[in-house]
């Protein structure tokens, strides 16, 4: 990409495309596309079709997609199929029609088998069944990544296809019946430190493993890759370090400053029992995570609180 090259960021208000807009002006690109949902519905193919016409962005970084946590998944799994296919649909074939240079997909690690070997490797994809708590939205994304790679075998569409683990940071979702483990987990400790809970329940039993990746380390390798990877084949992107839920919620409540007692509700689904991706493809490129997850748990915790006025509880 050309510093002056066109970009739209789709989805640039959420976790990563925020951190991606970030990331291109930190390093000097000054012609970034974006649009909110109000005024552009990625759902709508009319609306997309219109858009791309009229901006004719040279690069298209394709993070919007409608995420939540295990119990959102579960309440709402049509609405996660219906919604991530129309988005990707609409944005990949725009992209292709009016001559978009390229396209970057954003997967997710859950697209693996939900008892993939660890670490689990690209060539794991479509080899097991999914974890059932996540199917639809996972699905989605297979479904993306094999459009991007069919439409670059049989158009010569460049496309890059990248799957990141659990992610965090700037911008996440933090609305309770919605979120993710780590802002779930922020906001209960939060909570329970200024009313003086004595306990704080989570999901499950700590057991399962998870790697997370800071949000803007992820910006910075979705930059890379698209100036350094060509191939529509999907490539893994994470920091490399697998650490349990228990551990997690543990540094959780140590930054948070929570001092009470952690307790483990085991009627509720684990998910996935570890997972852990091999980088050996991204790590021959040269790149890597430089973000510990003591320090993004910190700056994530210190960002929230100063915004978290911004969040409804529900």
């Amino acid at each position: 990409m050309r510093k002056d090259s066109k970009i739209f960021v789709a989805g640039h208000r959420g976790l990563v495309g925020s951190a991606i807009v970030r990331k291109l002006k930190n390093q000097g690109y000054v012609n970034i596309i974006t649009k909110t949902r109000l005024e552009l519905d990625l759902r709508d193919q009319g609306g997309v079709n219109t858009f791309f016409a009229n901006e004719k962005p040279d690069y298209v970084f394709l993070a919007a997609a409608k995420v939540g946590g295990i119990g959102f998944n579960k309440e709402s799994p049509a609405d996660f199929v219906r919604d991530n296919l129309q988005i990707q649909t609409n944005v990949i074939d725009a992209a292709y029609r009016n001559k978009c240079q390229k396209l970057l997909f954003l997967g997710s690690a859950c697209i693996y088998p939900k008892m993939a070997p660890i670490p689990i490797k690209e060539d794991y994809l479509m080899t097991g069944p999914l974890e059932p708590t996540n199917d639809g939205y996972a699905m989605s994304k297979i479904i993306g990544y094999y459009m991007c790679k069919k439409y670059t075998e049989q158009y010569g569409f460049p496309t890059v296809s990248v799957m990141p683990n659990n992610l965090y940071g700037i911008n996440d979702n933090f609305i309770p019946s919605q979120c993710h483990v780590i802002p779930s987990f922020i906001n209960r400790f939060i909570q329970a430190k200024e009313n003086n809970d004595s306990e704080v329940v989570c999901f499950g039993d700590g057991t399962p493993t998870r790697e997370f990746l800071f949000s803007d380390d992820l910006a910075d390798g979705l930059i890379f890759l698209m100036n350094n990877y060509g191939s529509p084949e999907v490539i893994n992107i994470g920091p490399n370090r697998e650490v349990s839920i228990k551990e997690l919620s543990e540094l959780i409540a140590k930054y948070v400053g929570y001092t009470g007692k952690i307790v483990w509700d085991t009627t509720k689904p684990n998910g996935t029992p570890r997972r852990a991706l091999d980088t050996s493809k991204m790590d021959a490129l040269g790149w890597r995570a430089e973000t510990s997850l003591e320090n993004g748990l910190d700056y994530t915790i210190k960002w929230f609180l100063e915004n978290r006025s911004n969040y409804v509880r529900v």
